[in-house]
């Protein structure tokens, strides 16, 4: 049976129609002018969803190249420690080769060595309590300030536990060094051992068989030297990987959230057409007599 079509259902149903063509040119309007696929999650739930899922990973991927940024100055200051006190040590070593050759050497000679050898311990001192943001790069978590005492050269670090940075989801690595193992500590230390040269070269004394301990030292140095380098390549490897990361994360998210510029205006201009061509087919057909109007 068919039903009974008034000029007011007519009416009705063609505003309804024009309605949904001016809430789609709205759609798209807004599309083209904030360039988001999207304004809210019940727009496009699937969509929404894909988005807050990559908005997470990108979040986690910039808090590991901060945590790679802030490694990478730790291992580079602990880096550049290690070097100055390789070159001072070396050239403490040489000082002592000097101060061995007693007969050549007069009193004034040794004490003159014995005085550089004293400068070289405290500059290799203040090497060894070299601080990043006030944390102590050789003292591991502890939070003392410096990793060894002035005056009798003892460690006050915890060297067993290094300062550790996650640099992905299974992946850390530690970005201090143990200055326990690099130079020693109290009588042991190294800074002890070229004030013990220091006081036997102006004693008289024959400095030769320092040689060795100065040696042991320098490997211990040099090895750490290696190692902090390793894991400064293994960080810069983890920086380049989370760049390639996260610039894969905003492609993605671009794809999702953001919209084709110029699709969105082919399909405004077509929706605006359409609405005017539906206005002007409306006005002519919804010309209502008064006859119909009494209806």
């Amino acid at each position: 049976m068919i039903g009974r079509i008034t000029s007011s259902t007519l009416t009705q149903q063609t505003l309804r129609t024009l309605q949904a063509n001016l809430a789609e040119r709205d759609r798209l309007q807004n599309q083209a002018t904030s360039q988001r696929a999207f304004r809210s999650p019940s727009e496009d739930p699937a969509a929404a969803a894909t988005a807050l899922g990559l908005h997470g990973e990108q979040t986690r991927a910039a808090q590991y190249a901060r945590n790679i940024g802030d490694g990478t100055a730790w291992a580079t200051t602990v880096d550049t420690a290690l070097g100055a006190s390789v070159d001072l040590l070396n050239r403490a070593r040489d000082l002592t080769v000097q101060g061995a050759n007693s007969g050549a050497l007069s009193a004034t000679a040794r004490g003159s060595i014995a005085a550089e050898l004293e400068s070289i311990r405290d500059e290799m001192l203040a090497q060894a309590n070299t601080t990043v943001l006030g944390r102590s790069v050789f003292a591991g978590t502890s939070d003392a300030g410096r990793a060894f005492d002035p005056g009798t050269f003892a460690f006050t670090g915890t060297g067993a536990d290094g300062v550790q940075r996650r640099i992905s989801d299974d992946e850390t690595v530690r970005v201090d060094a143990d200055g326990s193992q690099v130079f020693g500590q109290g009588k042991d230390s190294v800074f002890a051992l070229l004030g013990d040269v220091a006081a036997e070269l102006r004693s008289g004394t024959e400095v030769g068989a320092r040689l060795g301990d100065i040696d042991a030292r320098l490997s211990a140095m040099v090895a750490a030297r290696g190692s902090i380098g390793a894991r400064q390549a293994q960080l810069e490897r983890a920086s380049s990987h989370n760049v390639a990361v996260s610039t894969d994360l905003e492609a993605r998210r671009a794809e999702v959230e953001n919209v084709d510029s110029v699709e969105v205006l082919v399909r405004l201009q077509s929706a605006q057409l359409v609405y005017q061509s539906a206005l002007q087919v409306t006005a002519k057909s919804l010309q209502t007599n008064l006859l119909e109007f009494l209806r």
